[in-house]
């Protein structure tokens, strides 16, 4: 837990003395679609793994 954190302090910290406010909400928004991504990649890796694809 330490760890999650640690992580939202430096998500937080990485904000708050950003300007404009446009590009700290479009950075915002851009980590959020690389959230998405990268957990629908890690979603299809593990059904593949667990459904017998070969690789």
């Amino acid at each position: 837990m330490g760890t999650l954190l640690h992580l939202k302090n430096l998500y937080v910290g990485a904000f708050e003395q950003c300007r404009p406010l446009i590009a700290v909400f479009l950075l915002k928004l851009y980590s959020v679609f690389c959230f998405i991504m990268l957990s629908l990649a890690l979603y299809a890796f593990m059904y593949r793994l667990f459904t017998g694809f070969d690789f």
